[in-house]
């Protein structure tokens, strides 16, 4: 009876633990412009966009002045540019948690 106890109380701690596991979403190379300027997406203004896998999403977690001036020769308006993400796709919009723009090459 007592193993039985005790392999009941190893199972529900070993579940307890798995789930307190949230998994880190892993960073993915993406490109990231301005949405209407260079993506062509309907939008009011300018606004952070990124495209992955083809398809393109608005910002939500950083924006597009965030990253420098968005109208400057390299800036988000005239240029797209690398960045390194972690988030996920939510109502047709990426939930950036986190956003790092990549060194021109």
């Amino acid at each position: 009876m007592k193993k039985i106890l005790y392999l009941a109380i190893l199972f529900s701690a070993t579940l307890a633990s798995a789930q307190d596991k949230k998994e880190e979403p892993k960073p993915q190379i993406v490109e990231a412009s301005c949405g209407q300027c260079q993506f062509g997406m309907e939008g009011h203004g300018c606004e952070l966009a990124v495209r992955m896998d083809g398809k393109s999403y608005f910002v939500d977690g950083s924006s597009i002045d965030s990253h420098g001036d968005a109208h400057a020769d390299d800036g988000f308006c005239a240029a797209i540019r690398k960045a390194e993400v972690t988030g996920k796709v939510v109502d047709n919009r990426f939930k950036a948690t986190s956003f790092k723009l990549l060194p021109k090459k």
